[in-house]
């Protein structure tokens, strides 16, 4: 798939504030995401949910995947780094799918039931509400800079949000109705948005600006 450049990059002063921006952003990501995973793991070795477990590797993986970046940025030439970046975000998904898709299916096999967990739908809920807003912020330097593991990061945080719409959605029937099956079949769609991401992510099929002024749009690309 072809990804759009615009011709012209930013000029060096751009170029160092939106590098500076998404060292902030990655920063902060990694931040709430050691928050997010210590939550969603201790809740869900608590209460049997494969889901919440899936939902706090999926945060660990997403640090990996901002420290990735953060390793890019910081050295001199971050375009140097960057294949090597995109590396190990495709192969964070990829294990994250292995292991969800495992657990998924042996909890399906053998009839376990995961409990009801408060700090699970809470976590979700607040996870829905911030990752948009950040995932958008870190694409549009990411696509200005010409970033390819910068916007690959940004949309393992939007993977996030629909991730967080998935578990609260599966977390609240299991509690509601006690559908013990919506906590399983939660993680195994989180396993197939993560390797899509991850096959993504591998191939290098992300946009990392707008496309020039005339030129074909292609997966929404070009528009934010």
């Amino acid at each position: 798939m072809p990804i759009s450049i615009a011709p012209t990059g930013p000029r060096p002063q751009r170029r160092a504030v939106l590098a500076r921006r998404i060292r902030l952003l990655v920063a902060a990501t990694i931040g709430y995401n050691v928050v997010e995973a210590v939550v969603a793991i201790r809740a869900g070795a608590a209460t049997g949910s494969t889901a919440l477990i899936g939902f706090g590797l999926d945060s660990v993986i997403e640090v990996s995947s901002a420290a990735a970046v953060a390793w890019q940025f910081a050295g001199k030439d971050p375009e140097a780094r960057e294949k090597a970046a995109l590396r190990v975000i495709a192969l964070s998904f990829f294990a994250l799918a292995g292991y969800v898709t495992f657990e998924s299916l042996r909890a399906m096999i053998g009839g376990a039931q995961a409990g009801h967990s408060t700090a699970g739908i809470v976590l979700a809920a607040v996870s829905l509400a911030i990752m948009p807003g950040l995932s958008y912020v870190q694409r549009r330097a990411g696509r200005e800079l010409g970033s390819r593991t910068a916007v690959a990061d940004s949309m393992q945080t939007l993977l996030c949000t629909y991730l967080s719409a998935v578990l609260l959605v599966g977390l609240a029937l299991n509690s509601l109705f006690g559908w013990s099956w919506a906590d399983p079949v939660a993680a195994l769609v989180i396993a197939v948005v993560a390797v899509k991401e991850g096959r993504d992510a591998w191939r290098g099929d992300l946009c990392c600006a707008p496309a020039p002024t005339g030129a074909a749009c292609q997966d929404g690309c070009c528009t934010d």
